[in-house]
């Protein structure tokens, strides 16, 4: 097989990355103030130390809601074409579904849904 086509796309994207990266090095203003080095929210100065611990929970609970979020998007290619699947691709959908209530469950009784 010929990969020249391929060799010549990847050197090409890596030219073109190093030479992004260089004239930003380039052109960036370089100043170091130790205001820069503060954490910063909506212009109000923070309050002790900037880290903190945070619950297991609240991020549990974003993971989880990014899954399904993300997985319902899939239902929407679906329904554009519903009417071209025909049984099939009710059925398909139907066990899309069901593994998606099955982890709705197990996430519950788990109670990673609980907000404690």
């Amino acid at each position: 097989m010929n990969f020249t086509l391929l060799v010549v796309m990847v050197l090409t994207a890596i030219v073109l990355v190093a030479a992004a990266l260089t004239i930003a090095r380039l052109v960036s203003p370089r100043s170091f103030n130790p205001q820069k080095a503060e954490a910063y929210e909506c212009g109000i100065p923070t309050r002790g130390g900037s880290w903190m611990q945070f619950k297991v929970g609240y991020y549990l609970f974003a993971i989880l809601f990014l899954m399904f979020d993300v997985e319902t998007v899939f239902l929407f290619p679906w329904a554009a074409v519903v009417q071209d699947l025909g049984v099939a691709g009710l059925v398909n959908v139907a066990f899309f579904l069901f593994i998606l209530i099955l982890g709705l469950a197990y996430a519950w009784r788990k109670g990673a849904l609980e907000w404690k």
